[in-house]
């Protein structure tokens, strides 16, 4: 590389990377050959529109690239494309959500969802989002006794708010979502029903995890998480029309990302997710899926056994929570405590938490890294004791 100094710092973070247990709930580790798709000649195309009507000349492999990562995201998760539709295009998450809303929901009316306090996600309607600010939000959380989402009291809210939309998924809630209760509550008030299953897609793709694709009517997920695939996103839509409409949801949708939110789509991602999606679909990876559960079921019931307070009481997925404010410590300063010692968590707010979202009450832990790596059970018990000798050796009484 001509460009010594970027080599150097990729050098770097390739070191750090090798160096540490990663326990980033939102972070994995991709194989070489989505790297290479990544770094690839696609790099260099652009392809404004869709496959067989692009705005541009010479599209005729970027065409065969896109209609194969479709193809093969409707297979992994056994989708019939009669009845489902799929586009590669969105950059990341964030913007593949906004599509959606905006593409199904005008602007200003009601949107029901999981607040950010309580497990949700950025783009679930914070108010610091333009998902918050363009649309009027309906936040539901988790009963304040349980730690879990509350299904009577989510159908109360939908009943009295009259949502057009509600939307299932999380960044930081430990357990399995109810998807058939959703779609009950949903059909009840009229809503359209969104799941974004960004952190559990490769779980589900590995059957570690519920599918929601039987009760949803448009699925989002990234596929940088539990899927170990490059920075991107994927949406999935039934082909129904909108309630009232004469416009299918995938119309709308493909819209709205193109030319509504974004310009030419990056091939190379689009590659690099085919790739992935052709990874995730071997018997190895369900292996790693349901490994990766495991692993977090053990690494949570060992902080536990420890003495740590473990939101909900535990895990059923790759991720949980601990409140580290039971002991004394800040998130914040546990995240730093462990990274001094090249563990890697980040600080997380906890259910009801009455401190600041920039030193909360407690870390949230994932185990899809580690697990890529080659963790099982045996390495989760040493970690667990290395997490509790550090933070106990620091102030946790």
């Amino acid at each position: 590389m001509k460009d010594k100094e970027i080599e150097r710092l990729i050098k770097l973070e390739e070191k750090r990377q090798n160096g540490v247990i990663n326990l980033i709930a939102s972070e994995n580790y991709v194989s070489r050959d989505v790297l290479m798709a990544l770094g690839s000649v696609f790099t260099n195309k652009y392809s404004e529109g869709y496959p067989g009507k692009r705005y541009y000349g010479g599209n005729e492999i970027v065409d065969k690239v896109e209609n194969l990562a479709k193809e093969r995201a409707l297979k992994l998760f056994g989708l019939s494309k009669n009845k489902w539709s799929v586009n590669v295009q969105p950059y990341s998450g964030s913007p593949a959500n906004l599509a959606i809303y905006l593409a199904l929901v005008p602007i200003g009316q009601k949107i029901m969802g999981m607040s950010l306090s309580m497990g949700g996600h950025l783009t679930h309607g914070h108010k610091v989002s333009a998902t918050g600010k363009l649309w009027k939000w309906i936040h539901f959380g988790v009963s304040k006794k349980t730690e879990l989402l509350d299904y009577y009291e989510i159908r109360r809210i939908a009943r009295c708010e009259k949502p057009k939309m509600i939307v299932a998924g999380f960044t930081a809630y430990p357990r399995v979502i109810d998807f058939k209760k959703l779609r009950k509550i949903c059909d009840e008030v009229g809503a359209i029903f969104m799941v974004d299953m960004s952190h559990f897609a490769g779980l589900v793709a590995g059957g570690a995890y519920p599918s929601p694709f039987p009760h949803a009517d448009v699925v989002m997920t990234t596929t940088h998480k539990t899927l170990c695939g490059p920075r991107a996103a994927i949406i999935f839509s039934r082909k129904i029309k909108l309630h009232a409409s004469s416009f299918m949801l995938h119309d709308l949708i493909d819209r709205a990302v193109f030319p509504g939110l974004q310009g030419g789509p990056h091939i190379n991602q689009i590659a690099a997710i085919a790739v992935c999606l052709k990874e995730a679909a071997t018997p190895a990876f369900k292996k790693y899926a349901k490994q990766v559960v495991k692993n977090a079921k053990v690494l949570a019931k060992e902080l536990q056994k420890k003495g740590w307070r473990i939101v909900s009481g535990g895990t059923d997925s790759h991720l949980f929570l601990v409140d580290t404010w039971a002991r004394g410590i800040s998130g914040k300063t546990a995240q730093e405590l462990l990274e001094a010692e090249k563990i890697i968590v980040n600080k997380n707010t906890i259910p009801f938490d009455t401190r600041s979202p920039f030193d909360p009450s407690g870390i949230r832990i994932g185990t899809a890294a580690v697990t890529t790596q080659g963790m099982k059970e045996k390495d989760m018990i040493k970690i667990a004791q290395k997490i509790d000798k550090i933070l106990k050796s620091h102030g946790g009484h």
